[in-house]
């Protein structure tokens, strides 16, 4: 599956660059270079993804209950 996020770039005063995604709040990192930055920014919201959807899992109080589908969105 492939989502398309919003990727928001700094450049930190100490150097380097810090970068976060708009629509996922706690994806954030920080670099030397925004190739670093852009490979870290994709490892951490792969993470908050995963987490997200484990901590879902576990809430499920009876899932032969849970009806699942692909939720398509569009936003500008």
């Amino acid at each position: 599956m492939a989502l398309t996020l919003t990727a928001i770039y700094e450049e930190a005063e100490e150097g380097g660059y810090v970068g976060y995604v708009a629509e996922l709040p706690g994806a954030n990192t920080q670099g030397e270079s925004l190739e670093e930055v852009r490979e870290n920014l994709i490892e951490a919201a792969q993470l908050i993804l995963e987490a997200n959807r484990e901590a879902t899992e576990k809430r499920l109080t009876d899932p032969a209950k849970v009806r699942r589908e692909p939720l398509i969105v569009e936003a500008a």
